[in-house]
């Protein structure tokens, strides 16, 4: 089978809010937005080559106003960076934004040194030195 993986697909209950957060705290940032019959859409990703997020805000979830959490407790995205410091600014922006989920730590081989954030809906999201996948 000659697939490759593209996307992750998340529910969110404010597409602004949500792009701004993942603009803000990675390097992804959004290059595609649309609205279909049900729902507003964009595309996110680091460059035109990159596994991607499409963040979907369903009509009826920006109406409920309600989380769209998918991915929590453990369940994360994973963002690897080139440098411990990478991973404590994470968590500096973090706390200033109120979103962390996980405070900087050491783990042994293979995870690394590693903190995580939630975006608006309460995904976590995490940034890790060390870990080489």
């Amino acid at each position: 089978m000659a697939a490759r993986f593209t996307h992750l697909a998340l529910p969110c209950r404010d597409l602004d809010a949500t792009i701004a957060w993942y603009e803000a705290h990675t390097p992804m940032r959004a290059f595609h937005r649309r609205v279909d019959e049900d729902a507003e859409v964009a595309w996110l990703a680091e460059d035109d080559t990159s596994v991607g997020l499409v963040i979907v805000q369903t009509f009826e979830a920006r109406a409920s106003g309600e989380p769209q959490t998918t991915l929590s407790p453990f369940a994360h995205l994973g963002f690897d960076v080139d440098d411990p410091a990478e991973v404590d600014a994470a968590a500096v922006l973090g706390r200033a934004s109120g979103c962390v989920h996980w405070e900087p730590a050491n783990h042994p081989p293979p995870v690394g040194y590693l903190c995580a954030l939630t975006d608006p809906d309460g995904n976590v999201v995490e940034f890790s030195y060390g870990q080489g996948l």
